[in-house]
């Protein structure tokens, strides 16, 4: 409740208050950018007109007015405006204002508006304890968040709300309130004047973010004795640099702008862009990313996007892992960029994940498909009646014409390879083979091996089985010729 003495104590406050804090909007028109969420015919503009507010969220990032929308609101509204701060609060602060509303809503008609800032920093209890209150409209819910709300708020507080994204003012807009800041009396009153470059640094200082660029303003001022309206003070560039003297773009390391981020990066170096990928990188590494993140993306990416275009791209991708495990911050930057350049300026083929895919869901969702019989284990009785395997090393080409994939599919089914890099010549030399490939029943003399039919080598050019103690043991007494003695070449 106000009494006599409020108006002295807001003006004391005022005095000592932060340049962003004097300057806050009193009323929509004084709001700066946000067109989308409350320029003329939106939705929250004519509810705030009309003084006909339902609970909202106001999500979006630091600087952009979540907190001076809900203060237009409180000077704009009849209703009671209450706030209570989510990181000191407690649901015992909340079951009171709760109360407190009934108690305005049910004897004088009065409806409350209560401001919560940083709802995301509410526990689960916390928030639930709004849940009834919110749902009845006994009070209407103003919470505010630079976390992405379907991510940590509660969705049943999120159903009964509505949620309004405000954006990163643009440069245009920043300038703007600069502007205000220099002439308006609540701020330096006309007694300072910006040069050009000062003006620009301050913008790119800021990054989108309005507090942001209030303070830096009334920093740099601080290092300028004061003007007059009629004779103002200069703030040159150099004192701009010399107040803020590091740049800190928003990077989160588990949230929204975490994903952003390293799906920009991903992309870049799919779209062979060397330059965009470098940018991405420096914004994660300079937000702190934990760099095996960042390797381990680059690693997916050298067989998702490049693929067998470029084997060697999976070999960096694994010694950039490798770098980013023992070597760490700040040398790893180097392996990291190294990496991310070769990624980007290699040819690309999704091949290898494509046909996967399509293997999957073959799988999957197809009949169930035997194994061809002259493919089959010969490890069983009656195996000599699975039909002829023809042993590819015995041809000269290395290669034969003969069945691998089970009824029903056809060569080119699943892998289809690109028309570059490596790949794309791998592809056309063994097509150039396979045509110059004598027939199937035509082995190279001397070459086809005995027992060919049977899936195995010849003795002379199969292994000596090997125990488990690792000496080379001959061959089983009685085998057979071309029957395999070796476990492992049940692979074959």
């Amino acid at each position: 409740m106000d009494t006599l003495f409020t108006e002295m104590e807001n003006a004391a406050k005022s005095k000592v208050a932060p340049l962003a804090v004097r300057m806050r909007p009193r009323s929509l028109d004084e709001l700066v950018g946000q067109r989308e969420a409350v320029g003329p015919g939106s939705w929250l503009r004519t509810a705030i007109e009309q003084d006909k507010l339902s609970s909202v969220i106001l999500f979006g990032p630091a600087g952009t007015g979540k907190t001076s929308l809900a203060h237009v609101i409180a000077e704009t509204t009849k209703a009671a405006f209450v706030e209570v701060s989510a990181v000191g609060g407690t649901v015992s602060d909340l079951r009171r204002e709760i109360d407190a509303a009934e108690k305005r809503l049910s004897m004088g008609g009065l409806r409350t508006i209560l401001f919560v800032d940083e709802i995301h920093r509410f526990n689960r209890s916390q928030q639930d304890a709004l849940l009834h209150a919110v749902e009845d409209r006994i009070l209407v819910l103003v919470g505010a968040t630079t976390e992405n709300p379907f991510f940590e708020v509660n969705s049943a507080l999120i159903s009964r709300s509505r949620v309004v994204e405000l954006h990163a003012l643009s440069d245009d807009d920043l300038s703007a309130l600069i502007d205000r800041a220099l002439s308006d009396e609540r701020g330096l009153s006309g007694r300072y004047a910006l040069e050009d470059a000062a003006r620009a640094a301050i913008v790119l200082l800021a990054g989108g973010d309005g507090r942001g660029a209030l303070t830096t303003l009334e920093l740099a001022a601080g290092m300028v004795e004061p003007g007059t309206p009629d004779a103002p003070a200069v703030i040159a560039e150099a004192q701009v640099r010399a107040a803020t003297p590091h740049r800190s773009l928003p990077y989160d390391k588990n949230k929204d702008m975490h994903y952003d981020v390293i799906s920009a990066f991903i992309k870049s170096m799919r779209g062979s862009d060397p330059d965009a990928a470098l940018y991405w990188l420096a914004r994660m590494i300079d937000g702190g990313e934990d760099p095996k993140f960042i390797a381990r993306r680059m690693f997916i990416a050298a067989s998702e996007d490049i693929g067998n275009a470029d084997p060697n791209a999976l070999l960096v991708a694994a010694a950039a892992f490798k770098s980013a495990e023992v070597i760490g911050y700040p040398e790893c930057r180097i392996n990291l960029a190294q990496a991310a350049i070769y990624l980007a300026l290699a040819p690309k083929s999704n091949a290898a994940e494509a046909g996967i895919d399509a293997a999957l869901a073959e799988v999957r969702h197809g009949p169930a498909r035997a194994v061809p019989d002259h493919l089959r284990d010969r490890h069983r009785p009656g195996s000599e009646n699975y039909g002829a395997y023809r042993y590819p090393h015995s041809y000269p080409s290395g290669w034969v014409d003969q069945q691998y994939l089970p009824d029903g599919l056809s060569r080119g089914c699943f892998y289809r390879p690109s028309e570059r890099g490596w790949e794309a010549y791998r592809a056309d030399a063994a097509a150039r083979d396979r045509a110059a490939a004598p027939p199937a029943g035509a082995p190279a003399a001397g070459r086809e091996p005995a027992g060919a039919g049977s899936g195995a080598p010849s003795a002379a050019r199969q292994p000596a089985a090997r125990d488990a103690s690792g000496p080379a043991a001959p061959p089983a007494a009685g085998a057979a010729a071309g029957e395999e003695e070796n476990p492992t070449s049940r692979q074959r």
